[in-house]
């Protein structure tokens, strides 16, 4: 009995054992982790027994070394003792759109000499230092004990007349990304430098540490170079005798004619960048204004004099010299550009200002020789009408003769028309009387025809009623069998007939039999 109740005990404190065995792993070493958050545990070591190992500095601990371990325990309910542990409850690190996310590892080894960005992801990288890999718009768990996230929206900075882009970078419509590596990358073989391949327009997360960009617009622009025009007290542009603007002298392109005048020009290109071209205008000039500055304006001014000062005044104001100065002059401003990466759509000479001494004596002379051809093409004109108007009477003419020709051949068509109508009507008579004729004689066909049948049929019919008669008495082999049988034909179906058996002598006495049947008369006698 004694020892039931040992065992009974024992039973019971092993119940109350785990019970507060459960107890305390249930509210001391619980430890509950929202989502959006993780667990970071550091081990403390052992109380008394084991050995004490620290990690090693700069690392994460390793299995059984005092120190914080590299994986992080997720959302749920997680079970540690805080004698041997020290839990952590951590926020996961959120990037939002229109933001990039740059991480800094703070474990590791150092870098190799030249070296400043880490290669690999959050987890698996081995060196201190910048991550070269930029984190877009996200939800991150990284343990913060080695790595630190640093949250930049949009940076630049500008670098002589370039900006340089980095973090959320946004390349719009028209528009390419031209990159510049402030770093080399082993892994991918890229070198330090601006790359030949652009980005198209969209959203980009840019490491500023690693690589910059540039946005550069494509596509063509106008540039013009003008001349000022003299204006009035009334803010009116002022003209000369012969109504063209007064220029402002030293405006526009001017140079001097190779006769001795001084010439001003306006003059318009329409010029551009192609997406092929974007890097090597970036690493030339540094942005597209700075192309318009260097290149265009100036080599517009230089073409233009140099072709204008080997001609005179006279030969730019007519026509065919100033257009050959204009295809001169734009072929050569296409291919300086050409040579630079830049495409020329037009260069436009727009309008020459040449000096009113000059211009006033060869307008003159133009007028005049214009008047002339105008009254030239005016004689023209009268002689093609006169012999217009001629051929105008030849055409009513020929219409008439055509009429008249018309008419008659109408006419005629008529005339021939109406004969062959009363043949046809006469001939239609005559088919139709000869058509009456045939039947006539087909109707008495039809009535002797009709009446031979007739009287054929009735013979037939007597003929037949004879032989019928003939038949029956041969049939019977007696003409008074057959009037018998004609009779007993003639009897109604409802006639009662007994046939009685009479030898000679006996008729009377026989009748007796059937008179229940046949009312006989009675004899004569005396009355009752």
């Amino acid at each position: 009995m004694r020892q039931i109740r040992i065992l009974v005990a024992f039973a019971v404190l092993v119940v109350l054992c785990l019970l507060a065995y459960e107890v305390f792993e249930w509210t001391v070493n619980r430890v509950y982790v929202q989502e959006g958050q993780s667990l970071m545990l550091r081990y403390k070591g052992p109380l008394v027994f084991g050995s004490r190992k620290e990690a090693k500095a700069g690392h994460f601990a390793e299995e059984g070394e005092i120190g914080v371990l590299q994986r992080l325990r997720g959302p749920g309910r997680h079970f540690y003792c805080p004698i041997w542990w020290e839990r952590k409850t951590i926020d996961d690190f959120v990037v939002l759109p229109g933001q990039v996310g740059i991480v800094t590892s703070k474990l590791g080894d150092p870098l190799p000499e030249g070296q400043f960005l880490v290669d690999g992801d959050l987890g698996v990288t081995k060196h201190k230092g910048i991550l070269r890999k930029a984190y877009g718009p996200g939800r991150y768990r990284a343990n913060p004990y080695a790595y630190e996230f640093d949250i930049v929206t949009v940076k630049s900075r500008k670098v002589g007349q370039q900006i340089k882009h980095s973090g959320w970078v946004t390349i719009p419509t028209g528009y390419v990304g031209v990159v510049t590596y402030l770093a080399g990358n082993e892994a991918t073989g890229t070198k330090a430098g601006i790359q030949s391949k652009v980005l198209p327009p969209g959203l980009y997360p840019v490491n500023g540490t690693e690589q910059e960009i540039d946005v550069v617009e494509i596509g063509f622009r106008e540039a013009s170079i003008q001349v000022d025009k003299r204006q009035t007290t009334d803010g009116n542009i002022a003209l000369d005798e012969s109504g063209e603007p007064e220029p402002v002298p030293e405006t526009g392109i001017n140079f001097p004619s190779n006769d001795g005048f001084e010439i001003q020009m306006d003059f318009t290109a329409i010029w551009g960048v192609m997406p092929e071209n974007a890097s090597d205008i970036v690493s030339k000039f540094g942005n597209i204004d700075a192309v318009e500055q260097k290149v265009i304006i100036p080599q517009s001014e230089s073409i233009c004099r140099n072709n204008g000062s080997k001609l005179g005044a006279t030969e730019l104001l007519v026509g065919d010299t100033r257009q050959q100065f204009q295809t001169d002059t734009s072929e050569e401003f296409e291919a300086v550009l050409l040579e630079k990466g830049i495409t020329l759509l037009y260069g436009l000479v727009r309008h020459i200002y040449i000096p009113q001494d000059v211009r006033l004596p060869i307008q003159e002379s133009f007028i005049a020789d214009e008047l002339k051809l105008t009254r030239d093409q005016e004689k023209e004109t009268a002689k093609t009408e006169a012999a217009f108007r001629e051929e105008e009477q030849k055409v009513e003419l020929e219409a008439e003769k055509i009429r008249v020709e018309t008419d008659k051949l109408v006419a005629n068509v008529k005339a021939e028309g109406d004969k062959a109508a009363k043949e046809i009507e006469a001939e239609t008579k005559q088919l139709v009387a000869a058509v009456d004729k045939q039947v006539a004689e087909l109707d008495a066909q039809k009535t002797v025809l009709l009446g031979e049948a007739d009287a054929k049929a009735e013979q037939m019919q007597q003929e037949a009623t004879a032989d019928k008669f003939r038949l029956a008495v041969e049939a019977f082999k007696d003409a008074g069998a057959y009037t018998k049988w004609q009779f007993a034909e003639g009897l109604p179906d409802s006639i009662d007939l007994k046939l009685l058996y009479a030898g000679e002598g006996t008729l009377w006495t026989d009748l007796q039999n059937i008179t229940p049947t046949l009312p006989l008369r009675q004899p004569p006698g005396p009355k009752k």
